[in-house]
């Protein structure tokens, strides 16, 4: 298990249920969001991982995800990092709306595009680009280290803060970044090589 780096999207928020753009707001997790995260933890256990740290965001739905991952593991006592850079994107003026609202509003082409491009921003907000010029930074100085100094590392965070690191991690393009989707409480486990490529990749879906 060394040199292995697990992501793991949290659990499905009470924003998610209701549809609406969540970004840097704090809802917490639905009874479904408690159960992926727990049956995240129950499939890690399985396969048997012991982490030698973890990391997650300064929103609370990711945090209790990790929580209850560490529980179903046993690990209630792990040193864990929490920092703003693994935030959710930033969704700025549709943060709060309803999705459907805001196709209403701005069209579903326009919608489309703040949602799934790689640079366009919606207003007020973050483009995948700039969560991932927050977020890769912070895992090669803080992240990485720990990985490749033959740890086990967890990072609980958000759909948009993980596919900045997927697209890194994986060599995808902007273009191929817009398809790629990160399941709630489905770890993405990764084996890295000594140079820190990617020796494998795994999807513990069900």
């Amino acid at each position: 298990m060394s040199r292995s780096l697990v992501l793991v999207r949290h659990g499905q928020s009470e924003w998610n249920l209701k549809n609406l753009f969540t970004g840097w707001k704090d809802p917490d997790l639905t009874e479904k969001g408690v159960e992926e995260a727990k049956s995240a933890g129950r499939k890690l256990k399985a396969e048997g991982f012991t982490f030698d740290t973890a990391f997650t965001s300064e929103l609370s739905r990711a945090q209790r995800t990790l929580e209850l991952m560490l529980e179903e593991l046993g690990q209630t006592g792990l040193a864990i990092t929490r920092d703003v850079a693994l935030n959710e994107r930033d969704y700025g003026d549709l943060s709060g709306l309803n999705k459907d609202d805001a196709r209403e509003k701005w069209g579903e082409e326009q919608v489309h595009i703040w949602r799934r491009s790689y640079d366009t921003p919606p207003p007020g907000g973050e483009s995948l680009k700039d969560t991932g010029a927050r977020v890769w930074p912070y895992f090669i100085h803080d992240i990485l280290p720990k990985v490749m100094a033959g740890g086990t590392v967890v990072v609980a965070a958000h759909g948009n803060s993980l596919r900045s690191l997927v697209m890194a991690l994986d060599g995808l393009t902007p273009d191929q970044i817009v398809g790629e989707e990160i399941a709630t409480g489905v770890p993405i486990v990764y084996r890295l090589n000594a140079d820190t490529t990617v020796a494998e990749k795994r999807v513990l879906k069900d």
